[in-house]
């Protein structure tokens, strides 16, 4: 029993140890977009029709996803996106999953941020 309170509390300390956030995308100014690895996970066809300016193009259905990251410090911030927000959101728990303490999911995604410009 002791085992399994121990595990649980590690892995609690983990999760908690990551800064797992949201951010509405129409609040984003470019000074903020300029000073973190910014992420669009849409296709590239969506990405190629419209995207944020400084964004690179990790698409999440591609089966590579996670390995595009690699090249990324689990301490850098990022902040990603997609369409309307699901996508992204799942990008950041799986980012999160693999140690990346500082992902920022923008809510409204691509759709809200279009819609304001």
């Amino acid at each position: 029993m002791k085992f399994y309170l121990v595990l649980l509390s590690m892995l609690m300390l983990n999760v908690s140890c990551a800064q797992m956030s949201s951010k509405p995308i129409t609040e984003v100014s470019q000074n903020e977009i300029n000073s973190v690895i910014l992420v669009d996970v849409r296709t590239p066809a969506e990405y190629e029709a419209g995207h944020l300016e400084n964004a690179e193009n990790i698409n999440w259905f591609d089966e590579n996803f996670s390995e595009r990251f690699e090249a990324i410090g689990k301490n850098e911030t990022i902040y990603v996106y997609c369409k309307k927000g699901g996508r992204s959101f799942k990008a950041q728990q799986r980012l999160t999953a693999l140690g990346y303490t500082k992902v920022v999911n923008l809510e409204g995604g691509y759709d809200a941020y279009a819609e304001k410009q």
